[in-house]
């Protein structure tokens, strides 16, 4: 009974190394300006463009992997290692800096800062 027991640990180890390790980025904090979209590519390849509450989940092999993210202005790039069936959460602030509302006031448009935050 025992080695039934043993088979059946293993099979369910061997299904759950199956399960695809993923990355999720959000764009949802209330710190966030609203404004402007955020790039963001995964290992160099596009992996989507996120508005003010848009979030995106890519499946990725277990591994390095490397995130980066842009408003056009500000560019942040962040490393990460999945492991297997791990997933990761990622939250993009694009948020006013210094000098954002003088340029506002002055010009009418001002830099956006980008900040992004390893969700646990």
């Amino acid at each position: 009974m025992k080695a039934l027991a043993g088979d059946a640990l293993d099979d369910i180890t061997r299904l759950v190394d199956q399960f695809p390790a993923s990355v999720t980025v959000t764009r949802t904090s209330q710190e966030d300006f609203g404004s402007r979209q955020v790039e963001v590519s995964i290992d160099g390849e596009h992996a989507g463009t996120l508005l003010w509450g848009d979030s995106l989940t890519r499946e990725l092999e277990p591994g390095l992997h490397r995130m980066r993210v842009h408003n056009t202005l500000v560019w942040k790039t962040v490393p990460f290692t999945l492991a297997p069936n791990e997933q990761l959460f990622f939250e993009v602030i694009n948020h006013a800096g210094p000098g954002t509302y003088v340029f506002m006031l002055v010009f009418g448009v001002g830099p956006l800062y980008v900040t992004i935050r390893r969700m646990r």
